[in-house]
């Protein structure tokens, strides 16, 4: 059997002197989507960036496609195959949406990154939007254009950080399909989803955290079971 495609043991991760995550263990099998629920502040953004090194200090292990990547620089790490987008997006605003998918380098296996024919066939707005400055797309456009960014450079382990937020419900429901169309390609997803009606349908597993731990792990066939679980983990 061939090694997941994520697996976190025993993971801490500190900014400056705050310890966020307590020893956090996760493992997402190739072709999976798996979502990360829980709270504001529960350390689930902190758990994407840590994957990366962009936390302060981290001690544990995280293997990625079976390689150690606990010491690694971030920069080495995406070169493993794993792109991440932030919840701020980070378009360019000085450049076009084209020139903002252009940018990135390759970072996946070679060959493996989606042509532009390919992205826009997925986002047929970023076609029309094209030659558009990144600050004049819509928020959904720009989430749109943050995804399609990591596609281009051959990534196939993806981090999405709160990609639904904000957004129309015409907008997320083409990101669902979008994430239904990468999953079909073989490709392996972790979302950090507020938004739990828009998650559910589209995931494999759950994990849930609290106060930076993993409390609750089912899987998707299991989520009629856990719900009053959920709404006392997740409810304000």
């Amino acid at each position: 059997m061939s090694a997941p495609a994520l697996e976190l043991s025993g993971l801490n991760a500190w900014y400056g002197e705050s310890h966020i995550l307590h020893g956090v263990n996760l493992t997402v099998q190739k072709g999976e989507v798996v979502t990360l629920l829980g709270r504001n502040g529960a350390g689930r953004t902190t758990t994407l960036r840590a994957i990366l090194g962009l936390t302060g200090s981290r001690t544990g292990s995280v293997r990625i496609h079976g390689t150690e990547a606990i010491d690694m620089p971030t920069y080495k790490i995406a070169h493993l195959g794993i792109g991440y987008c932030p919840e701020e997006r980070g378009i360019f605003a000085s450049l076009s949406c084209e020139e903002n998918l252009l940018l990135p380098p390759p970072v996946g296996a070679l060959g493996g990154s989606m042509s532009l024919s390919e992205i826009y066939e997925m986002f047929p707005n970023l076609l029309e939007r094209r030659h558009s400055p990144g600050t004049r797309l819509s928020g959904g456009e720009q989430q749109m254009l943050a995804v399609a960014r990591i596609l281009r450079t051959g990534a196939n382990l993806l981090l999405l950080d709160e990609i639904s937020e904000g957004l129309a419900p015409v907008i997320v429901q083409a990101l669902g399909r979008m994430i239904k169309t990468l999953k079909s390609k073989g490709y392996t997803i972790i979302m950090v989803e507020q938004n739990f009606r828009f998650a559910a349908p589209l995931a494999d597993r759950f994990y849930v955290m609290e106060h930076g731990q993993i409390v609750e792990h089912f899987a998707a066939a299991e989520l009629k079971d856990k719900q009053a679980v959920l709404n006392e983990l997740l409810g304000v």
